[in-house]
C-alpha cells in the first residue's frame, strides 16, 4: 500500500506571540530577532524552505481582544496576541528571500471590499511568483468591529450567506481577463484587447461592483483558498470553495470524523475530495533525547499565564471567562466566536468534565491541538498515526520558541519522514498550488 506523504506548514503571527501563551518569555524565543524587522521573516522563511514546507501560514487578529473583564488590559499585560502587525506586509519579504515557499495570509471579508481584496491578493501573487494563499475569514470579534468604527457584527447565521456572495464577486473579477488578453505590442502601442478584459457588473444583495479588474491575472490567477470553518455552515462553505482546510482536533477520533465528513460534503458538492487537503494543527517539542524533550515540554508549560490564556480564549469564543471560577465546568458555555477551537478543548478529555483552569492550560499551550513530545522518531510516529488513522493530509505546526522549533522540524523530523517515504525530497514546482496538490 502506498504511504501517504505529509504536507507541513508553519503557523505563525506577525506579532510578539504566536500561538503558545507567554512563549515570548522563553529565554530561547526570538533571540537576536525582532518580529517587526525584515531579518526575522527572511530567516524564518529560509528555515521553512529548507524543510521543504508547503507554506508559512500567518494568522491574524485586527484589534486587541476586549472580552475578558470587558477590557484589553490582560491582553496588553501579557502580550496575548498583542501587538499584531499586518500579515500582508510580510509577504513580499518572505517571497524575496525564498523561491518555493508559499505564504498564506489571513484577511477578513468583513472589512475589505471584494474588489480591493482581489487587487491586493493578485498583486501579492505576482510579487511572489504564484505563492500566495488566502485564509478566508469573517470577523467574529466585537472589538474588531468597534475598532473599525462599526457597532454591529454580522449576525452569526448570516456570516456565510454574506461571504458566499463575496466569493462569487471575487471569482468574477479573477476570471474577467482572458488568457490571451495581453498583446504588449510595442510596434502598435496596443497593450491589451478591451474585449478580452471584461467589465464586471455585479449587483448582489450585499455587494455591488461595476468595473474592470485593475490587476493582471497573476501566476496562479486565484490565490490558493484556505478555510477553517468547523460549524455546519463553515463545513459546507469549505467543501464548496476551499482548496485546503485547517482544523484543530485533539484526538485521532475527532480528526477522522471531521475528515470523513468534509470529504463527503466535497463529493456532494461535485468536487474531487482528494483535491481538498486537510491540514490539522500539531505542536511539537523535540530533542534527540526523549527525556530532555519531556523536560522542555514542562518548561514551556511553566510559562503559561492563566490570565493570558483566558484573555485569548475569551476573545476567541466571545465568553468572558473572568465571570467563572477556575474550578467551574466549561461544558455549558455558549461560545459564539471560533466554535471549533473551543470544541477541541472539550474533546481533549474524551468527554470528561473540563474546568476553566484546565481549559486555559490546554488553550495556552496549543489551543487544543495535540502536542507531540519526544525524539524525531517519536514525533514521526505520531505524525504517521494521524496521517493514516486520522485521515489528514498534513500538519499546521504551531510554534513554541521561534525560530528554534522550526529548525528542529527542518533538521530532525523532515529527514526522519523522508527516510520513511513520508515526505518530499524536493519541491514539485514553483507555485503554492503545485506544492499543495503534489500528493
Amino acid at each position: 500500500m502506498k504511504k501517504k506523504k505529509a504536507h507541513l506548514l508553519g503557523f505563525v503571527q506577525h506579532g510578539v506571540m504566536n500561538h503558545a501563551s507567554t512563549m515570548w518569555a522563553h529565554p530561547q524565543d526570538k533571540v537576536g530577532y525582532s518580529f517587526a524587522r525584515p531579518e526575522y521573516w527572511r530567516d524564518l522563511g529560509r528555515i521553512m524552505e529548507r524543510g521543504l514546507f508547503d507554506a508559512m501560514f500567518i494568522a491574524d487578529e485586527l484589534a486587541p481582544y476586549t472580552t475578558y473583564e470587558g477590557s484589553s488590559d490582560a491582553v496588553v499585560r501579557y502580550a496575548a496576541q498583542f501587538p499584531v502587525h499586518d500579515p500582508a506586509a510580510v509577504v513580499p519579504i518572505v517571497g524575496a528571500f525564498t523561491k518555493h515557499l508559499g505564504i498564506g495570509i489571513t484577511l477578513s471579508t468583513s472589512f475589505i471590499r471584494p474588489y480591493q481584496m482581489v487587487r491586493q491578493l493578485s498583486t501579492l501573487d505576482h510579487l511572489t511568483g504564484g505563492r500566495v494563499g488566502w485564509n478566508i475569514v469573517t470577523s467574529y470579534s466585537k472589538s474588531e468591529f468597534q475598532a473599525m468604527g462599526l457597532e454591529n457584527l454580522t449576525p452569526r447565521d448570516k456570516r456565510y450567506e454574506v461571504v458566499e456572495e463575496y466569493m462569487q464577486l471575487c471569482y468574477q473579477l479573477w476570471d474577467s481577463w482572458d488568457d490571451d488578453a495581453i498583446s504588449y505590442d510595442r510596434s502598435t502601442g496596443v497593450f491589451a484587447e478591451p474585449s478580452k478584459v471584461r467589465e464586471v457588473d455585479f449587483q448582489g444583495q450585499y455587494f455591488r461592483s461595476r468595473g474592470r479588474s485593475f490587476v493582471m491575472p497573476s501566476p496562479q490567477r486565484r490565490p490558493v483558498l484556505w478555510q477553517a470553518g468547523s460549524s455546519e455552515q463553515g463545513r459546507n462553505f469549505a467543501a464548496e470553495h476551499a482548496e485546503s482546510v485547517f482544523g484543530i482536533f485533539p484526538t485521532v477520533t475527532t480528526m477522522r470524523a471531521y475528515a470523513d465528513d468534509i470529504r463527503a460534503r466535497a463529493d456532494r458538492a461535485g468536487r474531487d475530495p482528494s483535491q481538498l487537503k486537510l491540514i490539522f494543527g500539531l505542536q511539537t517539542v523535540l530533542d534527540r533525547s526523549h527525556d530532555r524533550a519531556v523536560e522542555k515540554y514542562e518548561e514551556f508549560r511553566s510559562l503559561i499565564r492563566i490570565e493570558s490564556a483566558l484573555a485569548i480564549m475569551s476573545g476567541h469564543t466571545g465568553v468572558d471567562f473572568s465571570r467563572l471560577d477556575l474550578d467551574d465546568n466549561v461544558a455549558d458555555v455558549d461560545a459564539q466566536g471560533i466554535r471549533g477551537l473551543f470544541d477541541a478543548i472539550l474533546q481533549k478529555n474524551d468527554g470528561k468534565p473540563v474546568t476553566v483552569r484546565e481549559a486555559a492550560e490546554l488553550y495556552g499551550m496549543a489551543m487544543g491541538a495535540p502536542t507531540a513530545v519526544g525524539t524525531p522518531a517519536d514525533v514521526a510516529d505520531e505524525m504517521e498515526h494521524y496521517l493514516d488513522e486520522g485521515g489528514c493530509d498534513g500538519f499546521m505546526l504551531l510554534a513554541t520558541n521561534v525560530p528554534g522549533c522550526f529548525v528542529d522540524i527542518a533538521e530532525l523530523v523532515v529527514p526522519e519522514l523522508q527516510r520513511r517515504g513520508r515526505y518530499r525530497l524536493r519541491y514539485p514546482g514553483t507555485t503554492l498550488r503545485e506544492s499543495l496538490q503534489e500528493y
